[in-house]
């Protein structure tokens, strides 16, 4: 079921309609952003090989006409206008390739990526949004490959050695149920990468050696735009969409507009006026990228149930969205999940032993909570607290 959205014009009904029927009969798939979404897909399809999503694309800090500094220098004349419109998104390219991210840095490559604001999802940066899609795909690629296997898929280090461990489980003979536990299976993987990239950001991770993460560490929006990401590919692989990486990018590009417009996408000119809004209070526009404090207010829960970051003013904006935790009677924990090892770099962890796991994403994102609390609450002047 669509989220309804009505804007009171005749015209602009009468081509979301056409848009639709259209899209329809293109095959394409459509968008599922009901809150609990139905487990058994409508179609069952290989996977072709993928190479592992590579890094991920640069996402946004918080704000829109942004300066930066290196250092602690201004750069002269730079400005990051990060805002974008759900219809000139351009094309979504599956991201196995580090050059393709460095390129849209420059505002390269066929993608458009930044942060649109809509009416029931507060805020949504599509750079995470298609991170988490990609993710999912890959993640889904890899369970097919193995059904019912054990094994261990190593990741690139984040703060911890990345693992997915594969466990043994009794594969469902049915075919589509076999394959709708592989896809949410790899949707919640893919979401709890997502969430540890948040807590790694915090305590220090950096993606490149010098360039400080903290700004984006539990922005408000991220985990939510991860989410819309995962169950937007669970969408397309449920519905067939997946067979191919040509039909991937093809459908990955429609279905993430189509979402964004159920979700109630506005125009730049509103997008800009809310975080115009939330100035001072959810972000500084007197500080630069990449002072971590040119954000003021994060959301810490890691959850993959979760509603958009409340928004003063705007109590419309609080759609619910959830994972599956079983399907065909397998709990899907069972199948696969995300392993945590120590590294080199946990030092900069609390320190733990053996191994984490998502049960401890929310004891490490509350220590982060706390202390930037502590760190706000020096910052603000006597006379403000």
């Amino acid at each position: 079921m669509m989220i309804p959205i009505w804007r009171g014009s005749f015209p602009y009904i009468l081509a979301t309609a056409l848009f639709f029927l259209f899209s329809r009969q293109s095959n394409a798939a459509m968008p599922d952003l009901t809150t609990n979404p139905a487990p058994l897909g409508s179609q069952v399809t290989t996977l072709p090989a993928l190479k592992k999503p590579e890094g991920l694309r640069p996402c946004c800090a918080f704000g829109h006409d942004l300066q930066a500094e290196l250092k602690g220098a201004p750069v002269p004349l730079y400005r990051l206008n990060n805002i974008v419109e759900s219809h000139d998104l351009g094309k979504h390219r599956y991201n196995d390739s580090i050059v393709r991210g460095l390129t849209s840095m420059i505002g390269g490559g066929s993608e458009k990526n930044g942060i649109v604001y809509t009416q029931h999802g507060g805020f949504i940066d599509t750079a995470h949004v298609r991170d988490s899609m990609d993710m999912t795909y890959w993640v889904a690629s890899q369970l097919l490959q193995h059904p019912g296997s054990a094994l261990r898929v190593r990741l690139s280090d984040e703060l911890a050695h990345r693992e997915i461990v594969l466990h043994p489980y009794r594969v469902p003979r049915d075919t589509q149920a076999a394959f709708s536990v592989v896809v949410w299976t790899a949707a919640r993987v893919a979401f709890d990468l997502a969430a540890w990239h948040e807590i790694a950001q915090w305590y220090g991770f950096e993606s490149v050696p010098g360039f400080s993460e903290g700004v984006s560490a539990f922005s408000p929006e991220d985990l939510y735009s991860n989410l819309v990401g995962v169950r937007l590919a669970a969408s397309l692989l449920l519905s067939g969409q997946g067979a191919e990486l040509q039909q991937y990018n093809q459908q990955a590009t429609q279905v993430l507009t189509q979402a964004l417009d159920q979700l109630g996408a506005v125009s730049r000119q509103e997008t800009a006026r809310q975080f115009d809004r939330l100035d001072g209070q959810w972000w500084d526009s007197q500080q630069r990228v990449p002072n971590k404090w040119l954000v003021l207010h994060r959301n810490y829960s890691t959850d993959s149930t979760r509603r958009p970051t409340p928004i003063p003013g705007e109590p419309s904006a609080n759609h619910l969205l959830a994972l599956p935790e079983q399907v065909a009677g397998v709990t899907l924990d069972k199948v696969a999940a995300l392993q945590l090892l120590p590294a080199r770099s946990s030092s900069q962890l609390p320190v733990f032993s053996g191994s984490l796991t998502r049960d401890d994403f929310p004891r490490l994102a509350q220590q982060a909570e706390a202390q930037d609390t502590q760190s706000l609450s020096a910052r603000l002047p006597a006379s403000a607290k």
